[in-house]
């Protein structure tokens, strides 16, 4: 039996995800996770063969959980979820060599296929992802640059993103001026129309 833990935030698509793989035969889910601050702690108890992450929710974290798996737990794999994650994440997770990638648009049957496959040692990688990584254009932007722009972009007002990051009312409008000036854009609006055009957010 392959042992998996899963990771997501949703309880829903958690527990869909789970009913999914339980009737795998050869698939069992041993614990899940309800975010990626869970993760290594929970693998570390669980001691699963592959680890099913969501990377939605916060890909930073996600990587960063990845990557300490690979460092603490060597044996076990993971196998990364992704649906509307940015392009330089996908890149990212693909110079990290994670185990496997699979899109949330995939057919039922490939989760379970990805996780034999990374279970049994071998790399598991959308095609439709990796297609998605490799022909974007790579973004001028910072990592704050773009996380300033992805709340910006929700309507969250300067006040609120500075509230929300513990920053300076200044420092986000002057991260918000330089995103404008790395992407060419006249204004915020305009720099966020770029950045999600292109992908990056």
């Amino acid at each position: 039996m392959i042992r998996v833990l899963l990771v997501e935030e949703t309880d829903l698509v958690r527990g869909a995800l789970a009913a999914l793989l339980t009737s795998e035969e050869d698939i069992e889910v041993v614990g899940e996770a309800p975010g990626n601050e869970h993760t290594v702690p929970r693998a570390l108890l669980y001691r699963p063969d592959v680890v099913v992450i969501d990377i939605d929710g916060n890909a930073d974290r996600a990587l960063c959980a990845s990557t300490e798996l690979t460092v603490r737990l060597p044996e076990c794999r993971t196998l990364l979820v992704a649906g509307s994650t940015p392009p330089d994440y996908l890149r990212q997770a693909l110079a990290l060599r994670v185990a496997g990638i699979i899109g949330k648009n995939a057919p039922c049957d490939a989760l379970a296929a990805g996780i034999r496959k990374v279970a049994a040692g071998e790399r598991f990688v959308d095609p439709e992802l990796a297609v998605l990584a490799l022909c974007s254009a790579e973004s001028p932007l910072t990592r704050r640059e773009l996380e300033i722009l992805r709340l910006a972009g929700d309507g969250t007002p300067t006040r609120e993103i500075a509230d929300r990051l513990s920053l300076s009312v200044g420092t986000v409008r002057n991260h918000l001026n330089a995103a404008s000036r790395k992407t060419g854009a006249r204004n915020r609006i305009d720099a966020i129309r770029i950045a999600r055009e292109s992908g990056w957010l």
